[in-house]
């Protein structure tokens, strides 16, 4: 009996030592304005365990660090569903989706090609 919980506790500490504190990660974020921008960032370092979240306005990667102790991918992707963003792994809902700004409507067609407009004019 001893010896099984030896076991036991060298396997639960050894993969609680293998958990990065400083993972770094990225993911598909979609947005198209800088008021995205902040809601995406601020949703992703609002999560407990995310050090850093840096979402690009035209690549739409989402660039995180995070403490694997604390948080994970899938956590932090529900974060941004629930602020009406999508990611690849969750969908917001609607109701989220429609909580956002008219000029966010990532969704939209023609909010999309308005803002495609924008950057070619930058």
């Amino acid at each position: 009996m001893r010896q099984i919980i030896l076991i036991v506790t060298l396997l639960i500490s050894t993969v609680t030592v293998a958990q990065n504190k400083n993972a770094k990660a990225s993911m598909e974020v979609d947005g198209v304005c800088g008021m995205c921008k902040e809601r995406i960032e601020k949703a992703a370092i609002r999560t407990k365990g995310v050090k850093s979240a840096v979402w690009s306005i035209d690549t739409h990667e989402l660039q995180l660090i995070y403490d694997e102790n604390k948080t994970n991918l899938k956590t932090i992707a529900q974060k941004l569903a629930d602020v009406g963003h999508d990611t690849k792994e969750i969908k917001a809902t609607e109701e989220a989706y429609n909580s956002v700004h008219p000029c966010c409507r990532y969704r939209d067609k023609d909010v999309v090609r308005d803002h495609e407009g924008e950057m070619k004019k930058n």
